[in-house]
């Protein structure tokens, strides 16, 4: 059975950036965490890991979507 939670550094290869770009995203609210134990260390549901790229595609579909709206926009002589 996979593991329900994972450190950071687990997080940081599934989405291929650094260990501190995953810490950011979790500071940042990004990302929802976990501090366990007596140090501390944080930990990432597989489930948020998976809700955060579903966002993160809805974002990227979104922002692409306006960036098409704004070249036709300026080829169309109004922007």
């Amino acid at each position: 059975m996979p593991p329900r939670f994972v450190p950071l550094s687990d997080v940081a290869e599934m989405l291929s950036i650094s260990a501190s770009q995953a810490y950011a995203l979790v500071r940042s609210g990004e990302l929802r965490a976990i501090k366990v134990g007596g140090r501390g260390q944080w930990r990432v549901e597989t489930t948020e890991i998976e809700s955060y790229i579903q966002r993160s595609y809805k974002a990227t579909a979104n922002y692409l979507e306006e960036e098409h709206r704004r070249e036709r926009a300026r080829a169309d002589g109004n922007g």
